[in-house]
């Protein structure tokens, strides 16, 4: 499926398919060469497995038996699969399948001559012909292409293309007993010339000429003897009369639809509803070809060539500027029947029927069911086809709701991805997707770390300022201080005017929360000093405050719901930010305690009174000693310049990993790590983090991040 999304994206096709929609070869063509492209494999390679695919597929939709029904050997399979493709144009219309010819060789080898209008699919023949040699013949074939050119025929060009097939059966092999064995050698000259009689034999017993003549009863009992061709016990010889018991106004009455015709094409007799439709044919000394085109087989329209495919199935077309003015209008009538060769008169009959698929093409060429005689299975037909093609319709209506339902599902999901991005930026995931499975929510959390900060002198900058510019300030430090929360993996709380809260350890416990906290706020005071003051054009100044300690936690309100935290701790931690000073980082006791040892250069501020609580000692976060600032922002690290990368890089000027660590550029051993899959442990962050690993090359090549 993601090669497949991947082919029609890159074919630039549309996204899906309907089964019985019609679709140009330009869009087959297209996924076929972005097929090779992806695949790495030629395009009459990818023809000839979608030939085998689609045989496939044909039989797991419900062909399989139609299919097998066709023919009892290969030969004749392909002889009817025209048969075949004339029954299905019934039901699908604009259905463009190509056309087949068989021609028989002496040594048991077969020609198949392939048309097509539709150029550049011939590769898909020997796909569906070797898969269908295997599956119902149990026949290795071999087919290879002897020719293949334009062929200018009456509808256009006609790409014609000439298969050599060459089959041999697939016989299962016996182990041999060790006492019957005998020398290979003589085993094979002994097939190979029983192989030559046989083909000898063949050649001489099944020569037909192209107008077939009566077999004398001898010929049919030497047949069966020696190619086995049934029983002699059950051998049946049809006795003929000697004289036909029909009058001739009687069998053009009850063969409503054919016409005789000789050598030279002129027409000998008609039935009497093709004469009404067809006034022409009740001229004298006509000729067949000027009132009709032969549509199918396309072959020239003489007695040669019917006669070389008399085993065909002969779809014949009006000429519409032979039929009377008034007629002009209507589609054109065609017929598909049978010819039928007369050696005693040496002339030609063509047995068939309206060529029909619905009551309304019945009605387009003003006729009526009472036009085609009682006997003739057309009739029915018509009818069935006229409910199969309800059905079609029916099942493509069908196609199209789902598809429209699936264009809908994925916009739903698109909906729903934005819904639950907007719940996300509400309430913490974790919340969030608890309360949607209808769990509990855990409320009271035994410690964590919360920060608060504001800006210096807000109020001063507010009444010197127009309020879109404090909006642009604001939302410029805001959206800095919301990169790092995800850097860092704590919980923003909310913002009210100036005052910025998040928390570690909340709502998903952990033990790296005051690291996490206090990597924050340094990373803060590092984005304040992007932000410039309105007023003075200066970096804006932030003040901020850190706690560490219990609080309880939950979802509150109706509207605009909040996950909010409550507690002692939270007015703590707020103390700590408004008893703080411009750009510094002020840390309570249990914040200083969670802190201490973790790599963190802190220093004391000493004993102050603050408000609610007393006299506390209180202290002051300088930096992380094990950190660099881009660590801390989250910012790719610096690259190696090409003497660097010089200096780590083998003789060999092979690609060798660098990791930046603290201040150094460490070169790390062959094999130690893969792209990407570097972790390390910093002190003092607290927490495992994905180291950066890149490429360089020495030398002075370009790096690459990996």
């Amino acid at each position: 499926e993601e090669t497949w999304e991947k082919l029609k994206a890159s074919a630039e096709v549309q996204d899906a398919f309907m089964t019985y929609t019609v679709y140009d070869d330009t869009i087959t063509i297209k996924l076929i060469q972005e097929a090779c492209k992806v695949l790495g494999v030629s395009m009459e390679a990818i023809l000839k497995l979608f030939g085998e695919y689609f045989f496939k597929f044909c039989k797991m939709s419900g062909y399989d038996r139609m299919l097998r029904t066709l023919g009892g050997n290969l030969t004749e399979f392909i002889e009817n699969l025209d048969a075949l493709h004339s029954y299905l144009a019934l039901s699908y219309q604009e259905m463009n399948a190509p056309s087949f010819r068989v021609e028989r060789a002496a040594d048991g080898k077969m020609l198949l001559h392939y048309y097509s209008d539709r150029s550049g699919l011939c590769h898909i023949v020997p796909g569906i012909i070797e898969a269908v040699a295997k599956d119902f013949f149990d026949l290795d074939v071999t087919m290879d292409i002897l020719d293949t050119n334009e062929e200018v025929e009456r509808t256009g060009k006609k790409e014609h293309v000439v298969f050599l097939i060459v089959q041999k059966a697939r016989r299962k092999m016996r182990k041999a007993k060790p006492a019957r064995l005998h020398d290979s050698q003589d085993i094979q000259s002994d097939q190979e010339a029983l192989q030559a009689a046989f083909l000898r034999m063949k050649e001489k017993y099944l020569s037909v000429s192209a107008c077939p003549v009566k077999k004398s009863r001898w010929d049919v009992v030497r047949s069966i003897v020696v190619f086995g061709k049934g029983h002699l016990a059950n051998t049946f010889e049809p006795i003929y009369p000697e004289r036909l018991w029909i009058e001739e106004k009687t069998f053009c009455n009850a063969f409503p639809f054919h016409v005789v015709f000789d050598e030279s094409l002129r027409i000998k007799q008609a039935g009497v509803t093709i004469q009404k439709y067809v006034p022409g044919l009740q001229t004298q000394k006509i000729r067949l070809d000027e009132y009709f085109s032969i549509i199918h087989p396309q072959i020239t329209f003489d007695i040669f060539s019917i006669c070389k495919f008399i085993n065909s199935q002969f779809v014949l077309k009006t000429r519409r500027e032979m039929m009377p003015e008034a007629w002009k209008s209507q589609p054109t009538l065609k017929l598909r029947g049978q010819m039928i060769w007369m050696e005693s008169t040496r002339c030609m009959m063509y047995m068939c029927s309206p060529k029909l698929r619905s009551l309304q093409e019945l009605e387009e060429r003003k006729m009526h069911l009472s036009d085609i005689a009682p006997h003739d299975t057309t009739r029915d037909l018509i009818l069935l086809n006229q409910q199969r093609l309800a059905e079609i319709e029916l099942s493509n209506q069908l196609e199209r709701k789902k598809e429209e339902l699936r264009i809908l599902s994925q916009h739903l999901a698109m909906e729903k991805k934005k819904t639950e991005t907007l719940l996300y930026a509400m309430l913490p995931e974790h919340v969030a997707n608890q309360l949607k499975e209808g769990k509990r929510v855990a409320a009271e959390f035994k410690t964590c770390t919360i920060l608060f900060s504001d800006v210096v002198t807000f109020t001063n900058i507010c009444a010197a300022c127009e309020p879109i510019q404090i909006v642009n300030m604001l939302n410029s430090m805001y959206s800095k201080f919301d990169r790092l929360t995800s850097v860092h993996e704590v919980y923003k709380v909310e913002t009210i005017g100036d005052a910025y809260m998040v928390v570690g350890g909340v709502p998903v416990p952990t033990g790296s929360h005051a690291q996490r906290v206090a990597n924050f706020a340094l990373g803060m005071r590092i984005s304040a000093k992007e932000v410039m003051n309105p007023v003075t054009g200066e970096p804006i100044q932030i003040r901020v405050g850190i706690h560490t300690g219990p609080v309880l936690a939950g979802v509150v309100g109706d509207k605009m719901p909040r996950y909010c935290l409550f507690g002692d701790t939270v007015n703590t931690a707020s103390r700590m930010e408004s008893h703080g000073l411009p750009d510094k980082v002020h840390l309570s006791p249990t914040a200083y305690r969670a802190l201490e040892n973790q790599g963190f250069e802190i220093v004391e501020r000493g004993e102050i009174e603050v408000k609610g609580k007393g006299k506390m000692t209180t202290y002051f976060l300088i930096q992380n000693l094990n950190a660099t600032n881009d660590e801390i922002m989250g910012r790719p690290t610096t690259p190696l310049d090409h003497k660097e990368a010089s200096a780590l890089g083998k003789e060999d000027r092979k690609p060798v990993a660098v990791m930046r660590y603290a201040d150094s550029w460490q070169l790390l051993p062959d094999g130690d790590v893969a792209d990407g899959e570097y972790t390390e442990v910093p002190r003092g962050m607290g927490k495992s983090q994905k180291g950066t690993v890149q490429v360089g090359v020495g030398g002075g090549m370009p790096l690459t991040y990996c």
